[in-house]
């Protein structure tokens, strides 16, 4: 049993209490008293709410299956909606009107560009994450698959020289496209000089010329006539041009051009709750510890790359001159978000007034809003708000009730902490059907903090099929996206955020991409993100931030959602409308194909979690691709394989012998791991009986989620 520490009614695990009195509550200006009185208030009066949220979910899935079991055969649109307004399920949307949110960094408020979200558990990947505001281009291209390079060259160094020639091409296309000369091509460039604050580009068939947009550059390093960087503006992004003719690439530049750095993830959510692992007082002071490292600027990560050892920290902000000769100084890290978790669950480190486990956000909220208390103090190296304010992305919110408690529940913590009011600004994640359907009436709930709207298709997709589970078997997974719920769905979260003011004030975002290693698929698809209106959307990596980058470049969403605002509103009915099978012609090959890649992902998935605590894995597919996997994928993939249980679509003997052959194929894909347990020959492990849990309980289980399967199984790994 954890040691426990006994204060104000609540029982504390000793570590987590010690280090919240000796760490993070130091010059915070927050007694020590009273901060453990004030989270002992808090949790007494906003625990019976949050219980009864959780309950009134359970009660309307009740409802809704019920209804779906008495109109199947006659199923309508109209009817079905006069049900869900009857049940409270739909509310009531009230007047128009247009968000207060005040104090917003411009990055979330105005910029336009990637979001880049890491698991806050490896100190590695959030400070990659933290550090990847700049991006190099020529880094970008050279490393992934966007240039296609066809050659039958078997001479390695020449290979190199074909690819490095593409990468400068490649990038000297993108400048003419953002930032173009009035004559010439950038790669035609021979010399770049800045002459009377004016960009001077000799050419190397004779002649100078200049931007077409003069304002695009305000800055440079080194001197004007000989400069080793070129600062850049468009579209509110920065791009730098690096020049260094001894540098190997440079040489190979008639102007020495070595790289090409963009301004990239502007943003990035530090991340408590999909991606990571994080089931006790253990596991969540850890995570708390990196929390507080970013935010003081004091976190570290020492790793071996390519046999050279490396100490990561928190990149400096970075200098130029300005064309008047002034300093100038740009952020040189994303601006952080955290994401806490949601009001599902509750964990062992804090114990309430009757014994039981705290619910988890509130604990969040509470801890993680102390340590940010750092920041607005200014007791840090490098500050994260300029503005003051703690940007928290809320997920998992059922409509508007449930945001309004998220609301109140903040407005307690800043009383407790001496905050200034609505000095925790509030992202809500639109994943969940009813804060979909009901999201103006979510962000009126938090119309004064609301900072960010975003869709997210892979927990969207998993609830869809959760709540009409009893409605008929469910379209395959590869489906799901042509589906008329999920077009409009996209285009509903664009519309009402637009209608309700957050353009200038808030972000509005789409969701992530999934398949880390695909960057060239990414290139050609990602611009819709941009293009459907939405000023950011989430990334894989810094690389993939860096790629994105550029597709904000070719699309000045700005002045694109101004285009929008007066476009037909996408439709209700639309979103509605239930992507089931009505009469299903599925091959037995199809069926047991979708089987497979359903199992294969899960398994891949959960092995990792459960014995490894690994919270967020780039999991080979059955055709050995890699794919981002997180609770949101594992939540689709079982409650897809339950809807089709629960229909006779397959059996459970077919689950139970795919499980079995997909394990085996999992265990090979890891044979590189030294801390991998196989699950076969005896698939008698907990990871591989919280797949059938997650499978065989999920009609079940709260909301379809799978957080309560995997937390008791990694709880048990650990106490046995």
């Amino acid at each position: 049993m954890p040691d426990r520490t006994a204060t104000n009614g609540l029982e504390v695990d000793s570590r987590l209490f010690e280090t919240i009195n000796n760490r993070f509550l130091p010059d915070t200006g927050v007694e020590v008293e009273s901060y453990w009185r004030s989270f002992s208030t808090i949790v007494e009066r906003f625990t019976p709410r949050n219980q009864r949220l959780l309950e009134n979910r359970n009660l309307m899935q009740q409802q809704i299956d019920k209804w779906h079991v008495d109109n199947a055969s006659k199923f309508d649109v109209s009817t079905y909606k006069a049900f869900l307004r009857e049940i409270g399920y739909l509310a009531d949307e009230k007047a128009d009107f247009h968000i207060t949110t005040e104090n917003v960094d411009q990055e979330i408020a105005s910029i336009a560009g990637p979001q880049l979200v890491a698991p806050l558990n490896n100190a590695r990947y959030a400070l990659n994450a933290a550090n990847a505001r700049w991006g190099s281009l020529y880094d970008a291209l050279y490393g992934t698959d966007v240039l296609k390079i066809e050659t039958e060259v078997r001479n390695d160094s020449k290979r190199a020289e074909i690819r490095r020639a593409s990468v400068i091409k490649y990038a000297a296309t993108f400048l003419d496209k953002s930032v173009p000369l009035v004559s010439g091509s950038h790669i035609q460039v021979r010399a770049y000089q800045i002459i009377d604050g004016k960009l001077s580009a000799t050419l190397m068939k004779g002649g100078v010329s200049t931007f077409v947009d003069p304002d695009c550059l305000i800055g440079y390093k080194g001197t004007p006539t000989e400069p080793s960087l070129i600062l850049l503006k468009h579209n509110g992004l920065h791009i730098e041009i690096h020049i260094d003719k001894e540098h190997p690439v440079g040489q190979e530049n008639e102007a020495g051009v070595c790289d090409i750095v963009l301004e990239s993830a502007i943003t990035t959510i530090q991340d408590l709750e999909d991606s990571v692992a994080t089931v006790d007082a253990e596991e969540k002071l850890d995570i708390y510890e990196h929390w507080f490292g970013l935010v003081k600027g004091t976190l570290t990560a020492n790793f071996s790359k390519n046999g050279v050892n490396i100490c990561r920290t928190l990149n400096p902000d970075r200098c130029y001159s300005a064309l008047d000769g002034r300093e100038l100084i740009l952020p040189g890290r994303a601006i952080m978000l955290i994401r806490h978790v949601g009001h599902l669950m509750q964990n062992p480190a804090v114990l309430d007034h009757q014994g039981e486990e705290v619910f988890e956000g509130i604990m969040d909220a509470m801890i993680a809003s102390l340590i940010s208390l750092h920041d607005i103090k200014g007791n840090v190296k490098h500050s994260n708000s300029k503005t003051g304010s703690i940007y928290v992305v809320k997920p998992k919110l059922h409509g508007p009730d449930e945001t309004t408690f998220a609301v109140e529940l903040f407005a307690e913590v800043e009383k407790s902490l001496g905050m200034p009011k609505n000095t925790i600004k509030l992202g809500i994640m639109d994943e969940e059907r009813r804060t979909t359907v009901n999201l103006k009436e979510c962000i009126r709930a938090a119309s004064d903090r609301v900072i960010f709207i975003n869709t997210g298709f892979l927990d969207r997709t998993g609830d869809e099929i959760h709540t009409s589970m009893e409605a008929g078997p469910m379209v395959r997974k590869a489906d799901m996206k042509n589906q008329r719920w999920i077009k409009a769905y996209e285009r509903w979260n664009v519309d009402i955020g637009i209608k309700c003011g957050l353009p200038g004030r808030a972000q509005i975002g789409k969701g992530m991409w999934a398949m880390p290693d695909e960057m060239a698929t990414m290139m050609e698809t990602k611009i819709e993100h941009p293009a459907s209106g939405a000023n950011t959307a989430w990334v894989p990596s810094p690389t993939a931030a860096t790629l994105h980058a550029m597709h904000y470049h070719e699309i000045n969403v700005a002045e694109h959602q101004l285009k929008l605002r007066n476009r037909k509103m996408a439709s209700l009915d639309d979103i509605l409308t239930i992507p089931i099978e009505r009469q299903p012609n599925w091959s037995i090959d199809e069926i047991n194909t979708e089987l497979d890649n359903n199992c294969q992902g899960l398994l891949g998935y959960v092995v990792r979690w459960i014995d490894q605590g690994v919270g967020c894995s780039k999991v080979p597919d059955i055709n050995n691709i890699g794919l981002m996997e997180d609770r949101a994928t594992l939540r689709i993939s079982s409650q897809h394989i339950a809807n089709w249980l629960h229909h006779n679509v397959i059996s459970k003997e077919q689950v139970m012998d795919s499980l079995r052959r997909m394990a085996r194929i999992v265990d090979q894909q890891n044979t590189g791991d030294p801390n991998y347990i196989n699950m076969s020959p005896n698939y008698d492990g907990l990871a591989f009986k919280a797949a059938q849990d997650l499978i065989f309980l999920g009609r079940k289980v709260e909301n379809g989620y799978t957080e309560p399967v995997l937390h008791s199984a990694r709880l048990k790994l650990k106490s046995d």
